[in-house]
C-alpha cells in the first residue's frame, strides 16, 4: 500500500522538527557551541579557553583534531583580540565574535607556526577556533551568529533560552 503525497510530507515535517528538537536539545551545553546563518546550522564540541593560561596555551602542540570539534576563547571584557600560529600544528579558522555572539570577522587557513599577528578587530569577546576550511565550507561569515552559555542572554542575539 502507497503512502499519499501529504503523508509522505507529513512525515518529512515531522521529521525535520525531530532534528530540529534534537539540536535544541543539545545546544547551549558548556562543551558545545551553536553557529547559525541564513543558509546554515552547525554545532561543535568546544574544549573552553576563559583562563589567562588556557587562552595562551590554545590548540598549541596538538597534532589533529576532530572536524566537528573546536576550541572556544572567552574573554573577561570585549578586546582587540589577536592571534598567532606559533607552536600550532595545525591550520585553523578563527571565528570572532562580540558581547552578543555576533560573528564580526572570520580568518580562514592561518599557517601553522606563522607568528604573524591575525587581527580579530575591536570588540571581540569569544574566538572559535575549528578546522581550517571549515568556515567557508560551511558558509560561516560576519553576521552568523554563536550561541553558548557564557553568551549572557540578555543581550544575546541568539539566547541559550530560545
Amino acid at each position: 500500500m502507497g503512502s499519499s503525497l501529504a503523508q509522505r510530507a507529513l512525515i518529512a515535517v515531522t521529521l525535520c522538527g525531530m532534528a530540529e528538537a534534537a539540536f535544541a536539545e543539545a545546544a547551549c551545553a558548556p562543551e558545545r557551541v551553536d553557529l547559525r546563518w541564513q543558509d546554515g546550522r552547525e554545532s561543535f564540541s568546544v574544549e573552553l579557553a576563559d583562563e589567562p593560561a588556557e587562552r595562551s596555551r590554545g590548540l598549541m602542540f596538538r597534532e589533529s583534531m576532530d572536524l566537528s570539534a573546536g576550541m572556544l576563547f572567552v574573554y573577561e571584557s570585549p578586546r582587540r583580540a589577536q592571534f598567532w600560529m606559533k607552536n600550532t600544528l595545525i591550520p585553523l579558522d578563527m571565528v570572532f565574535a562580540d558581547a552578543t555572539g555576533l560573528v564580526t570577522r572570520v580568518h580562514a587557513n592561518a599557517v601553522p607556526g606563522d607568528e604573524t599577528p591575525i587581527d580579530g578587530g575591536a570588540n571581540v569577546l569569544y574566538v572559535l577556533e575549528i578546522n581550517a576550511g571549515l568556515a567557508a565550507k560551511l558558509g560561516i561569515a560576519p553576521g552568523a551568529e554563536l550561541r553558548h552559555p557564557s553568551i549572557a542572554p540578555a543581550m544575546a542575539v541568539w539566547p541559550c533560552a530560545e
